[in-house]
């Protein structure tokens, strides 16, 4: 019989090659000089932040303290006219009409194709699919929105005119027509919904995405379709996360400029057909510094005005959306 040595111990190892050891003095600054830099990003935020509101009440109250300007006729008035005329009118809500027919014909559009692709997305494409679709998609969020208003320009409205204005003769009368000018807000309004179609279908899917993988089992072995288990599990569980993809959608489109300037018109009026001319309350905005009129005048000092509207409405779409994500949101573990 032969004796199997016994293992030699192992050799010790060079504590040389380990490095020097880590002083804790120079860990705990660079974490001092982090936490600092975060405190100075996130309190220059919050400067800037105050600093847009301070300027934008400042300058609003300067512009209601103008003689022929008052606070209920802003807010009542059914007729805005600063520029022309010898009488000038400015209530907000023509500019508010516009706004928000560009922002629904926008959503119109945008949501329902945004939520479809994120449910294929999430549930029925394969990975490699998935991998090329969705960055090819969120490629449109990075498109300069002046170049979504020549597409409405060039393609949008000439194709209105050409396909639909035939099927809308004898519509409408001479003093309403039905038919597609050269500005309208339909056209806007689809070009504004292409513009925020990759952030509800991204949004959309990383919420769908999210969704337990055992909720699916579960409803697959309860003996549910791929599409009950997409329409009826899924996307109920995702809730939360999807109307907040909507809220910041719609918010952002209702905060476009360039696409309503250059395709929407400059008619402001109070009208719920798409084939008008409107003008929302950006675009009013950029008539006005673009234009001739002076820095001391009612129709400069009325862009704050109408920029203060712009901001407490954002802001209330804002307020919503967290409110629905404290009361949607669920939790799995």
């Amino acid at each position: 019989m032969t004796s199997v040595p016994s293992s030699a111990p192992a050799p010790l190892r060079d504590l040389s090659k380990l490095g020097r050891p880590k002083s804790v003095s120079a860990r705990s600054t660079r974490e001092r000089i982090i936490v600092g830099t975060l405190a100075v990003a996130a309190t220059f935020s919050i400067l800037v932040t105050t600093t847009i509101i301070l300027v934008l009440a400042t300058e609003t109250i300067g512009f209601f303290e103008f003689p022929d300007v008052s606070i209920r006729e802003f807010f009542t008035g059914l007729e805005w006219n600063p520029l022309l005329g010898s009488e000038k009118h400015f209530g907000i809500w023509p500019l508010v009409c516009g706004t928000l027919l560009v922002t629904a014909i926008a959503a119109s559009f945008a949501l329902p194709v945004g939520l479809i692709a994120a449910i294929y997305l999430s549930e029925y494409a394969s990975p490699r699919v998935r991998a090329t679709l969705k960055p090819a998609l969120e490629v449109l969020a990075g498109i300069p929105t002046v170049v979504y208003g020549f597409f409405a320009l060039t393609i949008i409205t000439p194709f209105l005119q050409k396909q639909v204005n035939p099927l809308l003769a004898g519509f409408g009368s001479a003093d309403s027509p039905v038919a597609f000018g050269n500005y309208n807000a339909l056209s806007a309004g689809l070009a504004t919904g292409i513009m925020i179609l990759p952030i509800v279908c991204s949004l959309s899917e990383d919420a769908l995405r999210a969704v337990p993988r055992s909720l699916r089992d579960g409803a697959f072995a309860l003996g549910g379709t791929r599409f009950d288990v997409s329409v009826k599990v899924v996307v109920p569980a995702a809730l939360s996360g999807i109307v907040a993809a909507f809220l910041l959608a719609i918010s952002r489109a209702i905060g476009e400029t360039m696409i309503v300037a250059l395709a929407a018109g400059g008619v402001a009026q109070i009208t719920a057909n798409p084939a008008a001319e409107v003008q929302t309350m950006t675009a009013y905005m950029v008539q006005i510094f673009l234009g001739d009129a002076p820095a001391t005048g009612v129709e400069y000092k009325s862009s704050y005005a109408v920029a203060s509207t712009l901001f407490v409405i954002t802001l209330v779409i804002t307020m919503i959306g967290q409110w629905v994500l404290r009361r949607f949101r669920e939790e799995y573990d």
